[in-house]
């Protein structure tokens, strides 16, 4: 099935919401990649500054991914979705007019927030609307992401070339179209009434023994996502020595994942069950980084700028590495997000996604820690594997836990599970 195909298949608000998603990533792919330059370069903070408040973007969208999910059960996630595209309305156009660390504060935090509130309501929208066909449609959903995500640095690296500022004000702008398309398309959802209060709810997942044996397992893949924009690209340029190996890490990845990404899921769905091929995928991704693991000690710390010897040579385990790695990605994502309200909850989808993000980027942040700590202490070509033989672990340890819950059943719909949503469909008949 080609990727237009699976399009058609969607319902109206479903293909919005994918629709959406491109616009989103263009918007916000535009200025985050160029924001550290600008304050480095052009506003002349410190490194640590820069760090900073980067730190602090991810802070505040990633502590607040439970708070987003709940507001999207209890006040409904069309709110939510029009309220995180506003806030990224607000955030965006102050990048263009503040210049202070406390605006510049102000902006980094309603952007983290904008994504805490917009990601967990936009998925469970998306989980509803999508049926019985969910790895499908996130398999669409994939799609438009990454092509927005290959357009977004395009586009802002040409506006760049006139003001940053610029990027700011048609980032806004963007986000500014999408709201509006959003408060005047977007269909309103019944909201179910929620029979325990905000504190019980938490109070559900966290007891939710199946729910969390998944969420460690899956955080797997959000720890080895993370390296697509840590590791993968500093490897390419210490073994090329060239920025353009850089950009080819990103090109090979967003190609597979616009044009492979439908054909994956439809070739696993035809195979496997959900469960078994979110193992296997997370499979893939770790042992992606054995040719790292094998080839990175023989390869040497290239100079920028040096093209002496034969580049395209060094670079190619890492393009492999990308490959496998990108493959991987495609397989576990679409079925992850078929799984979590099975191994969670129908009616509390937006808290379980939220709990599930919010666990899952702790994990990428330790996974990613621990792997930049290993790069920069073990420099010496015989140590240069440490870091690929971790990687390819957090891989292989998440595929055994999700093959463990797979082969003992964990990952099927329980009866309760099924009474709970005929209970839920009834109500709302």
């Amino acid at each position: 099935m080609t990727s237009r195909t699976a399009f058609r298949q969607l319902s109206v608000p479903a293909r919005l919401l994918v629709v959406n998603q491109f616009g989103i990533n263009v918007g916000f792919y535009m200025l985050l990649p160029f924001l550290a330059s600008y304050m480095s370069h052009d506003l002349g903070y410190s490194a640590a500054v820069v760090g900073l408040v980067l730190g602090v973007r991810n802070l505040s969208q990633q502590g607040m991914f439970l708070l987003g999910g709940t507001a999207a059960d209890r006040l409904g996630c069309r709110p939510m979705i029009i309220l995180g595209c506003a806030l990224r309305v607000v955030a965006f156009g102050l990048f263009a007019f503040l210049t202070s660390l406390p605006g510049l504060v102000v902006a980094v935090v309603l952007t983290g927030l904008a994504g805490a509130f917009f990601n967990p309501a936009v998925r469970t929208y998306l989980m509803h609307e999508a049926g019985e066909r969910r790895a499908e449609a996130f398999s669409v959903f994939n799609v438009f992401a990454h092509a927005g995500t290959l357009v977004g640095p395009l586009l802002g690296a040409a506006l760049l070339a006139v003001d940053f500022r610029l990027v700011a004000l048609v980032a806004c702008l963007a986000f500014a179209l999408l709201t509006v398309a959003q408060v005047l398309v977007l269909p309103r959802k019944e909201v179910e009434p929620q029979s325990s209060g905000v504190l019980d709810s938490w109070r559900e997942v966290v007891t939710n023994r199946r729910f969390l044996a998944f969420t460690l397992a899956l955080s797997a893949y959000f720890g080895l996502y993370n390296q697509l924009y840590l590791t993968l690209p500093l490897e390419a340029q210490r073994v090329s020595g060239l920025s353009w190996a850089i950009t080819a890490v990103f090109v090979v990845s967003t190609v597979i994942g616009v044009f492979g990404q439908v054909r994956i899921t439809d070739w696993c769905r035809a195979r496997w069950s959900a469960g078994r091929s979110a193992a296997i995928g997370l499979a893939c991704m770790g042992l992606s980084f054995v040719p790292l693991l094998a080839a990175a000690p023989l390869l040497p710390t290239r100079d920028v700028g040096d093209t002496g010897g034969a580049v395209l040579p060094a670079v190619v385990p890492v393009l492999v590495t990308t490959v496998l790695f990108t493959v991987g990605q495609a397989i576990t994502n679409p079925f992850a997000m078929e799984l979590l309200p099975i191994v969670g909850s129908e009616r509390l989808a937006g808290t379980y996604y939220g709990f599930y993000y919010l666990v899952s980027s702790l994990v990428a942040a330790g996974v990613s820690w621990l792997v930049g700590a290993l790069l920069d202490g073990f420099t010496s070509p015989e140590l240069r594997w440490a870091p690929w033989l971790v990687l390819c672990a957090v891989g292989v340890a998440g595929a055994l836990g999700t093959g463990l819950m797979e082969r003992r059943g964990l990952l099927a719909r329980a009866d309760r599970d099924r009474s709970d949503q005929e209970e839920a469909e009834g109500t709302r008949a």
